[in-house]
Order: C-alpha cells, then structure tokens, then sequence
C-alpha cells in the first residue's frame, strides 16, 4: 500500500477527531510522556489522566520524583494496576538523575538503557516528546497495521517485522510523528478489536481486509485470540490488588488478621501476599505485620 494514500485521509482524519488528552498540550515535557506512556500500558487513558495530572503537579521533573518514597508514590498510583510500573519509575527517574543531569534522554538507545523502558516507550518518547521519526507500534498499531496491510481480522503475536513494516509507512516529510500518533488513533477509536467502525474509517479505500471482503478469522486465529485475552476476576493478580488497597490506605503497618479478611481462599491469598514481598511492593516486618516498601 503507498504510503502517500495512506497518510493524507488519516492525517485529514485524526485534525478532526484527535482526542483533548492532557498530555497531547504542546508544552508537555518528555517526562511527563514518559509518564503518560508507562501509565497507559494496559490502562484506559480515561483512568490514567486525573492521575496523570495529579503526579505533574507533584512530581514535575525525575528530580523530584526520584527524592520521594516508594510508599507514597504506591500510594499516588492508586489503582491503575500493575503497580510495578510505579516503582520501575522510580527506578527510571533515579537513573535519568544520575545519567543524565535529570534531563531524559532523545534518542532510543539512551531511553532503552533506563530501567523499565521497554522497546515501545523508548520509540514512544522518542516520537512523541523530540518528534524522531521511528517507529512506534502497541496493539492499536498492531491491528491497524494486521487489517490494512495484510489483509487478517486479528493480530498476530508481536514480531520484530513489526516495526520494520510500520517503519515503511512512516511518511518523510515532517509529519511522521503526527501520522504514529494517527494510526495510533484510530486503532484504538475505530478500528477496534471486536466491532471496527470501518464506516468511519478514513482509509477503509485503501484496506486490504476490506478489499478481500471482509473474511472471518480462522478457527485457529480465533481460538489463539481467545488465549491471548487474560481474564482478572479470581486470579492472584486480583486478589494482590486487594491486598495492596488494605496497605494503600493504612498510614501504619497492618496485621496480617486485616489482610486475611480480604479474600477467603488462604492457600491463594498467602501466595498472593509473598508475591507483592518478593516484587518489592510490600515489606514484611520482624514482628510479622505487613506495609508499604519504605
């Protein structure tokens, strides 16, 4: 597909659909994209900006938000879950610190050698905060990229091809930051994973799946799918999220007794404790209570 009738219909798209989101403000620092990229891994942008905002106000550069405590930084990241984020964050602005006179670092390499940042956020950062023209490809791209391109309903496993094919999309007159944040779009407004909108999709003419007709996915690429979809209700990860309200919201240690009471099988609540001790979210005190990392 041309890159050329690619671009112009998305980018004509997204100057009128382009969602208000806090830190799309043209004087949003690199640190608070990096944040906003961490936070939004597996998280509703709609959850992430109230907090998002809060920590830009209290945290607006590393420099502070390596001075403060892992406690009260789990405590600001409240329940976006997977609260590791929080403390990889922390252990990224102690590095930007110290690498890098607290100034987070342009170029991909840089941004990949900090703790916690991983192939996407270092392209995210890179493109979005010193506007590089690099690839940048999450699971929006990733079925933009799956529909349009090859033709298939459903996403595969992430490849490194990835990046290769999204990078040849990229257009080289300036705009290619603004097209990754398009195609970024419109995977996550319109061409969404069970229902697309392909009436309101701007390149819908240029669409290998639609110009293949539409085909189902197979029962193999459907039951793949159906793996890949990772249940919460039940699961230790819910029962961890549990236990980290409790010691959220006390200001002292917490008997073990109070966590008991949070999930009635104990094998799994047990094991759900001991996980958030070996992660580093909680501490286990010498007289058996229970808190916050300190």
């Amino acid at each position: 597909m041309p890159t050329a009738s690619f671009a112009s219909p998305l980018l004509t798209w997204f100057d009128a659909a382009e969602r208000p989101l806090a830190w799309r403000n043209e004087h949003t620092s690199a640190w608070g994209i990096l944040l906003s990229e961490v936070m939004s891994q597996q998280t509703p942008v709609a959850r992430v900006e109230p907090i998002w905002q809060e920590w830009m106000q209290r945290w607006p550069d590393p420099a502070a938000f390596a001075q403060e405590s892992p406690s009260e930084i789990l405590r600001a990241w409240g329940t976006l879950g997977y609260p590791r984020r929080a403390l990889r964050l922390h252990e990224c602005a102690k590095a930007i610190v110290d690498r890098h006179a607290g100034e987070v670092p342009s170029a991909v390499d840089e941004l990949l050698a900090l703790p916690g940042i991983g192939e996407y956020t270092a392209r995210a950062v890179a493109c979005f905060a010193f506007h590089r023209n690099v690839p940048v490809v999450d699971t929006n791209v990733r079925r933009v990229l799956y529909r349009a391109v090859h033709g298939k309903f459903l996403q595969g496993t992430a490849k490194r091809s990835d990046l290769v094919e999204v990078e040849a999309l990229l257009p080289e007159d300036g705009s290619g930051p603004r097209f990754s944040a398009a195609l970024m779009e419109l995977g996550a407004l319109v061409c969404v994973a069970r229902t697309p909108r392909c009436e309101a999709c701007p390149i819908r003419a240029h669409c290998a799946w639609q110009q293949a007709g539409c085909p189902a996915p197979s029962d193999e690429e459907a039951s793949a799918a159906k793996k890949r979809v990772q249940k919460f209700a039940g699961t230790d990860r819910q029962v961890r999220g549990k236990i980290m309200a409790v010691l959220r919201a006390s200001d002292s240690p917490v008997e073990k007794s109070v966590i008991d009471e949070v999930w009635p099988d104990a094998a799994q609540r047990s094991r759900a404790l001991f996980s958030l001790v070996e992660d580093g979210l909680a501490d286990q005190l010498a007289d058996g209570r229970f808190s916050l990392p300190s």
